[in-house]
């Protein structure tokens, strides 16, 4: 969600930017753009299974996810000299961090969870249960590199809910600032 919302706004920001100052809004080329494609495979499986209610293993589910960030990575550093990529290389790098720390998903603390669902699932938020299709819950002392954890909330007014890391956010500036720092051709 902190990846498209930074998406969206960048891409607001960047055209009405470029349109301000009478260019044409463009992006800079991207190199192996299919990756991105390719990376995301994996997470689009895995949420498609998890919807059908098949059983994934977090074993095999989190073999998916690093697979998924390590192309996006290679991806990004691809187009490391573009702006904004080396600041979403870095919330990647922190992402995975986390992640290979902690078994292959994202820890998020029962109490974090608990603050996103209703009333009646906050008792099926048990320690080591799963977590929508990517988040695993650990007690926070259980959690290795908690600081890079699903710790952090969307203020109370944002109509999602929703918990992000410290490399979602990083993810999200680089993606943002991308957008914004566009090459522009005069109309």
């Amino acid at each position: 969600m902190i990846l498209l919302s930074a998406v969206g706004v960048g891409l607001l920001i960047g055209i009405g930017k470029a349109r301000w100052q009478g260019q044409i809004y463009r992006l800079p080329p991207l190199k192996f753009f299919w990756l991105v494609a390719l990376a995301y495979l994996p997470q689009l499986l895995l949420l498609a299974l998890t919807r059908k209610q098949v059983v994934v293993p977090v074993e095999t589910a989190g073999i998916m996810l690093v697979i998924s960030l390590g192309m996006l990575m290679v991806f990004v550093w691809l187009n490391r000299h573009l702006p904004g990529m080396p600041i979403l290389l870095g919330g990647l790098i922190m992402n995975l961090a986390v992640i290979a720390a902690n078994g292959g998903l994202m820890p998020i603390s029962p109490q974090t969870a608990s603050q996103l669902v209703s009333g009646e699932a906050r008792p099926a938020l048990e320690p080591g249960g799963r977590f929508g299709e990517k988040d695993v819950l650990l007690p926070e002392q259980e959690m290795r590199l908690e600081f890079l954890s699903d710790r952090y909330l969307l203020p109370a007014w944002f109509p999602y809910k929703a918990a992000f890391s410290l490399g979602d956010a990083l993810v999200g500036a680089g993606a943002l600032w991308f957008l914004v720092a566009n090459q522009r051709e005069e109309r």
